[in-house]
């Protein structure tokens, strides 16, 4: 699990740096959650509570929310690490993981992950509300059944579809607040599900090598870089363009406005640059650039949104 604002072959947000050796057992069941993904998808959830309010949310009902998100996170980050075992032990920097490495059997793996879900959902249910549950047990299915096991290793679409669970932290969020859902939090989702294709080809870029041993048909891997550049242009065109739709949407002030409008003037300019590179044909197309600046562009949109009903 959805933003939020964590490298590895699943379909949300990541550090790009391999994973650490953990030195102990309960480190080593932490890292199967992938504590760096779980960090930028609270980024998005948490300012989208303080918009659902339109000021300050029950500090009681957030941190229920994040915990519950974070559990339903966690328990699917820990099955994708089951599942990708085989391909993880291939990849340079997701050998090392303790569920490449046979530190943890498969069999606890699969049941510390299924526990971590069905917990999550449990939560959520008690303590927030069904819909919030509800859309949880879809993020964490969806990730796990659509795009782990069916997308991931057969289409180079993978990680536009599967992102759509990586986006589900905002619905959660707004639903945590309302008990319902509109038109804002679907503004929301989008801009997430469209950030997320030009922040992850970077990095399949900068690993495609990797990707193609493991056998994962990446879009760097199966097309040219040319194809790629050109389709981080077009995600990044339409993500900005989301991202303004907000405002008369959702009756955001200038500040949000403003801030969506710089932000996405100098992801863009990241966007062309890129493809300024690929274009001249240098040996080092700078890729990580665009990817490391894509974290900081999502983490500052939702604290621009999550501060505007305050400008008002």
């Amino acid at each position: 699990m959805s933003t939020q604002v964590s490298a590895s072959n699943s379909g949300a947000p990541q550090s790009a740096l391999p994973t650490p050796v953990p030195s102990s057992t309960w480190r080593a069941y932490l890292a199967l959650t992938k504590p760096r993904i779980i960090e930028l998808l609270l980024v998005t959830t948490i300012p989208t509570m303080f918009l659902a309010a339109g000021g300050f949310p029950s500090l009681k009902q957030v941190v229920l929310t994040l915990v519950g998100g974070t559990l339903a996170a966690g328990g699917a980050n820990v099955l994708n690490c089951y599942i990708d075992r085989d391909i993880d032990a291939l990849m340079q920097r997701t050998h090392t993981r303790p569920s490449a490495t046979g530190q943890i059997s498969g069999p606890r793996i699969l049941v510390f992950g299924a526990f971590l879900s069905v917990l999550s959902v449990a939560s959520l249910w008690v303590t927030v509300n069904g819909l919030a549950a509800a859309l949880a047990a879809f993020a964490i299915a969806f990730y796990v059944v659509g795009y782990t096991m069916l997308l991931k290793r057969r289409t180079t679409q993978n990680i536009v579809w599967g992102g759509a669970a990586g986006c589900m932290p905002v619905l959660i969020g707004w639903s945590a607040v309302t008990g319902s859902l509109s038109w804002t939090p679907v503004v929301l989702f989008m801009i997430v599900f469209l950030w997320t294709p030009p922040h992850y080809w970077p990095l399949s870029i900068r690993y495609q090598d990797e990707y193609a041993a493991a056998g994962v048909p990446m879009l760097p891997v199966e097309e040219s870089e040319h194809t790629v550049a050109r389709q981080i242009i077009w995600y990044s065109w339409a993500m900005v363009a989301t991202s303004l739709a907000l405002t008369p949407i959702a009756h955001m002030s200038w500040f949000y406005t403003t801030a969506a409008v710089l932000l996405g003037a100098i992801f863009l300019w990241q966007g062309y640059a890129l493809r300024i590179r690929v274009t001249a044909g240098v040996a080092d197309i700078k890729p990580m650039r665009l990817f490391h600046w894509s974290i900081t562009y999502l983490a500052l949109v939702f604290l621009a949104l999550g501060i505007d009903p305050f400008i008002h």
